[in-house]
């Protein structure tokens, strides 16, 4: 599930922190942005498309497509991923992800950051020298993990981190552009004609 791994993050002080500080209420009504983030050792690029609480699309290296639902305020969603290369249309929802070991929540898929998992620190921060200015007004976090540190770019109105860099400054997810113009409800749509389809629900719900 590489389209999972949008985002490298940490954590914070008690989870109440996290929740405040990176908050999605008063988020836009819709939100395009494009991202270039650092996973398997290399740099991937994906646009992701917002639709409120309700609606998320990421494509991913122009390889990945996934497209998620939920009813707003719930914990549960359904994604479909497209694998563009292969031509394989997969369905799974969040409970049978969590069954196969991905605990993707819907506020990681739709914010890029994941709620954190351990004990953490999370304090004001300061833009680390050589990065790229952000495409919008942001606030600064460090988010600390025992050894590890994340350098967060915080944009409160759109709701997502603009930038995050490792403890040494370096660079590990940065938007480039960003819109929150309306958004076609076509963008979301699924066509998968020709593709293999395979009910990921179906294989793992238990008998």
């Amino acid at each position: 599930m590489a389209i999972m791994a949008a985002a490298p993050l940490a954590a914070v002080a008690p989870a109440a922190s996290f929740d405040r500080i990176f908050s999605a209420a008063g988020e836009p009504a819709a939100l395009r942005y494009d991202v270039m983030f650092m996973g398997d050792g290399r740099v991937h690029r994906m646009t992701v498309w917002r639709d409120g609480d309700r609606r998320v699309k990421r494509v991913t290296d122009d390889a990945l497509v996934s497209v998620a639902t939920h009813r707003p305020g719930d914990a549960a969603y359904d994604l479909t991923l497209l694998d563009m290369k292969r031509r394989i249309s997969t369905r799974i929802g969040r409970s049978n992800l969590y069954r196969v070991g991905n605990f993707t929540d819907w506020f990681d898929l739709t914010h890029g950051l994941r709620h954190p998992k351990g004990a953490y620190r999370l304090t004001p921060g300061t833009m680390p020298a050589g990065l790229p200015k952000p495409v919008a007004g942001c606030r600064w976090y460090d988010l600390a993990q025992g050894p590890r540190v994340d350098h967060i770019c915080w944009d409160p109105v759109a709701r997502i981190p603009l930038l995050i860099a490792t403890k040494d400054g370096r660079p590990v997810w940065r938007v480039t552009a960003m819109s929150r113009a309306a958004i076609a409800p076509s963008t979301f749509a699924i066509d998968d004609r020709g593709f293999v389809r395979n009910d990921a629900n179906h294989d793992i719900d238990p008998d």
